[in-house]
């Protein structure tokens, strides 16, 4: 067999669409309404794609000069990701309401009828695209509360995180990977942009039970409880990596796939954390914990913590479960967050 004959002979893979289709039944309530769902994320996410691809070449970098419900200087692609979401989203049929990190209130999209509500950041860590980093899409997926055909409320999204029904998100680097979970498991897929497609490409995705990688802003150290000090100077006497990205999603994926520990703790500045509970600790949370790994908010399990409202901030301390473990028994240990 001639080489042409041999890479003409290699299987192009399983395509995103192919693989629903295949897990149907695995799904919770798989009536095909989910299905849709998550082709309708997997849409946008490619046409988000597009435009980061071309950020460098148009106008779509930097601030616009606006600050999101959280106080944050918005980014032109965040505006940009968040209209792409919400209109894939809408158009999709399958989705009653949205939260978004871009929005203060819920999003209705008019499809009172359809079954789930979604918790998405469009796009975190944007304020690195100017220099060429990784960045990402983080949602969650919920089977609504209130009655079909009534508006959604406030209590559709406020279930708690082990009422997740799917969670996922899009890193958007070197390649773009959609990675996702409905309950049964964790599988990535990588874009062939040539084709249009999502391939899979990481199948039933195990994080290492143990790892030497830790991800942490230590530019905060000066505001960060002792505990946590405690932890990162256990790392570095280990001589452990340090490896932060400054985006949520690059420095999760790194860790899901090497092993490692990820931490936003609480400071001074945010003694509640800075992180959304609802549209990122607690999707990264199901995933890391259907691929084998932790998840804490240094006191608890994050998917049992109580969430009361929809831009709540908590702490983070994800991956490895033996290092997670690690660093939440040195947490009880010292029993202090910084007052």
């Amino acid at each position: 067999m001639t080489f042409l004959d041999e890479t003409i002979a290699l299987p192009v893979g399983v395509t995103l669409d192919r693989f629903i289709k295949r897990n149907q039944e695995a799904f919770p309530f798989a009536t095909g309404e989910l299905s849709q769902l998550l082709r309708d994320i997997a849409l946008a996410a490619k046409i988000v794609n597009r435009e980061i691809n071309k950020a460098g070449l148009v106008d779509v970098t930097g601030a616009i000069g606006t600050s999101n419900i959280q106080g944050e200087a918005q980014q032109k692609l965040d505006m940009i990701a968040h209209i792409r979401f919400m209109r894939a989203l809408r158009n999709g049929g399958e989705v009653a309401g949205i939260v978004s990190e871009e929005e203060e209130n819920i999003v209705l999209t008019g499809n009172d009828e359809a079954k789930y509500v979604v918790a998405i950041d469009p796009l975190d860590g944007s304020s690195n695209i100017d220099v060429n980093v990784s960045i990402g899409t983080i949602f969650s997926i919920y089977r609504r509360l209130s009655p079909q055909g009534t508006k959604v409320n406030a209590n559709d999204f406020l279930q708690g995180g082990e009422a997740q029904v799917a969670a996922g998100y899009v890193l958007y680097g070197s390649s773009t990977v959609l990675v996702y979970t409905t309950g049964h498991g964790v599988n990535g897929f990588t874009y062939e942009s040539s084709l249009g497609e999502f391939f899979l490409s990481y199948p039933t995705i195990q994080i290492p039970e143990d790892g030497n990688l830790y991800s942490i802003n230590d530019g905060n150290m000066p505001d960060f409880p002792e505990a946590i000090l405690r932890y990162i100077d256990l790392c570095r006497t280990r001589r452990y990596s340090a490896r932060y990205i400054g985006s949520l999603v690059g420095d999760f994926h790194r860790n899901l796939l090497k092993g490692g520990i990820y931490f936003y703790p609480p400071t001074r500045k945010t003694p509640q954390g800075k992180l959304r509970l609802l549209y990122e600790c607690y999707p990264l949370a199901f995933i890391v914990e259907q691929a084998g790994g932790m998840a804490t908010d240094g006191k608890q399990r994050l998917l049992e913590v109580e969430i009361k409202n929809l831009h709540q901030r908590s702490p983070l301390c994800i991956g490895s479960s033996t290092m997670v473990k690690e660093a939440e028994q040195v947490y009880v240990e010292q029993s202090s967050i910084i007052e």
